[in-house]
């Protein structure tokens, strides 16, 4: 099992910096209050010197989202929805501690976070265009299909766990009370992407070994350097 970006993919994004983590033992019954409020209030300051908008990490997905046919304003990736809500509610919805956590440290960094569910997968996973033929799973239980050129989360067996790239992620593979496996994935694109990317990642994994003392497995990728590999013969590694 791998997690990859397809090749057209870093053709038409090459400044993408994607991060990954992949992190078993995970648990619903974790205290991260005081961790999320420490991040909350980062994107708080942030908050104070200007919208989210105008933060080079959010216009610089707003200019990958209308390259690829969207209005930004109409899709917004999913670090510009949080910090929106975050803004004009003061808070974010407590969900599970992880997906919390990761949500806080998102709205901190204003880079999008995914975290998917690995015992929902099926084989491997990438982003890449739609065929059209993929099903995807809303929270509410609907069955959608992305449109063919969407880009897309898709697994081996044609799920789609995210539309829009980094817009909406699936009801499938969403964290649960009984989440052991996840992968995190954190996406960017900005001038400064290639050090924030980094350090956002390296706060996870800290994060996991102070609060379920897991020690995650991570890696930066690259157009090289393309594939993170899920298989049982190197989860051991690090």
């Amino acid at each position: 099992m791998y997690f990859r970006h397809s090749n057209e993919m870093w053709s038409e994004f090459p400044e993408l910096v994607p991060g990954v983590l992949f992190a078993e033992g995970i648990t619903a019954d974790a205290a991260v209050a005081d961790r999320i409020a420490r991040y909350h209030a980062t994107a708080a300051e942030r908050l104070v010197q200007g919208s989210e908008g105008e933060m080079p990490e959010i216009q610089a997905w707003r200019r990958s989202f209308s390259k690829m046919g969207l209005k930004p304003t109409q899709y917004r990736c999913a670090s510009e929805a949080l910090l929106r809500r975050f803004r004009q509610e003061g808070s974010l919805p407590r969900l599970h501690p992880l997906v919390d956590l990761c949500n806080a440290v998102s709205i901190a960094f204003a880079i999008p976070v995914a975290v998917f569910d690995l015992a929902k997968i099926t084989g491997d996973l990438e982003v890449r265009h739609a065929s059209g033929s993929e099903s995807y799973l809303t929270f509410s239980g609907e069955t959608e299909h992305p449109e063919p050129g969407e880009v897309i989360f898709a697994d081996t067996g044609g799920q789609a766990h995210a539309r829009r790239w980094t817009n909406r992620q699936s009801g499938r593979s969403a964290v649960r009370e009984d989440t052991k496996s996840v992968l995190i994935v954190a996406e960017a694109l900005h001038d400064l992407a290639s050090s924030d990317v980094p350090r956002l990642i390296g706060m996870i994994a800290a994060e996991l070994a102070s609060v379920w003392s897991v020690e995650a497995r991570s890696a930066l990728l690259s157009r090289s350097s393309p594939r993170f590999d899920l298989s049982p013969a190197t989860r051991s590694s690090t």
